[in-house]
């Protein structure tokens, strides 16, 4: 996808930028030209910075979004009060869809890790959208869908994977996701803690310390200030596969 802008003033006011744009973006696919920039034109954008929050689990489910610039952690609490990251998303992702398919607060929290930018709907006009555009609601059905293939594939991992592959296959995750070629490898391109990689595979900081700690004398990976950069790349994926190392 083509990079669309880094802050609320770049905004394209050309309807047909816009609109192709839009057309980029999973959910609006397949849209003629004019759909789109009708979409466009009843969006707004909001930008915040590293540690807000584009709303809080459990708030008023108000709007919907499509991140347009930066990283945003999705993350819901558990009945103990831990926070659980449930996904990092980038560039041309949807979230906040709660409000539009009838629920009355956001069922998780959406905070940025780096400075971000968003389209924003009310709920209740893509909700408009959803009834009067049935592309744009196979496109929604496509992915709840993946989203589901994925959550049961995650809870597949935490009942039956160790969590020496948990942890491996979230950092190639993120490196497919967000991989940036740095002279020591590939870098983890936004930052992300000990903590972040522990909320996603289900274990502890304790147990990601020791992990990265190992792989770092090993040669594996590096990492320091929220960055992680993957050195062997290979050998990552031997232990995401279970596989011998070469």
């Amino acid at each position: 996808m083509a990079r669309w802008w880094v802050d609320a003033e770049t905004l394209p006011h050309d309807n047909e930028e816009l609109a192709r744009r839009l057309g980029q973006v999973p959910l609006f696919q397949g849209l003629a030209a004019d759909v789109l920039a009708r979409i466009g034109s009843q969006a707004h954008p909001k930008a915040i910075g590293a540690g807000e929050l584009f709303f809080n689990e459990g708030a008023d489910a108000e709007a919907f979004f499509v991140l347009t610039s930066g990283r945003v952690k999705l993350t819901q609490l558990t009945p103990e009060g831990h926070q659980v990251v449930l996904r990092i998303i980038g560039e041309g992702d949807a979230f906040g869809g709660a409000g539009a398919f009838g629920d009355l607060t956001y069922p998780i929290g959406a905070e940025a890790v780096e400075p971000a930018v968003a389209l924003v709907w009310t709920s209740d006009t893509m909700r408009q959208v959803l009834e009067t555009e049935p592309r744009v609601a196979l496109n929604a059905v496509q992915f709840v869908a993946g989203r589901l293939h994925d959550l049961q594939r995650r809870h597949r991992q935490l009942m039956t994977e160790r969590v020496e592959r948990r942890v491996a296959r979230a950092l190639l995750r993120l490196v497919r996701e967000a991989g940036r070629r740095v002279d020591a490898g590939v870098e983890i391109d936004f930052p992300v803690s000990r903590q972040d990689i522990a909320e996603m595979t289900g274990t502890t900081l304790y147990t990601v310390s020791r992990l990265l700690s190992a792989w770092e004398d090993r040669g594996i990976v590096e990492s320091g200030r929220q960055r992680i950069t993957l050195t062997k790349p290979h050998a990552l994926v031997a232990l995401a596969e279970d596989l011998p190392e070469r």
